[in-house]
């Protein structure tokens, strides 16, 4: 059940980052390979900054962020 919950943190995650960067919409698997990518550079971010996720929502909020933080770099790069 676990692996299930990441990949459903992982893809509304994905489809908010999206909706929030202004980004086209992806496509189901899009938004879940953003989502589960940037949960883990948002898990990594937060562990660096000192913050913990708590609860179905600070997981959520956790893996957002990351997923932002990775389209932000992506578009920097496409751009260079």
């Amino acid at each position: 059940m676990d692996l299930i919950g990441f990949l459903l943190i992982g893809l509304i995650a994905g489809w908010i980052a999206t909706h929030f960067m202004r980004g086209s919409g992806m496509g189901l698997g899009g938004n879940l390979v953003v989502g589960v990518v940037g949960s883990l550079v948002g898990g990594f971010l937060f562990r660096l900054l000192g913050f913990a996720a708590v609860g179905l929502i600070g997981k959520l909020i956790t893996a957002t962020v990351g997923a932002m933080v990775l389209l932000y770099v992506v578009r920097v790069l496409k751009q260079a």
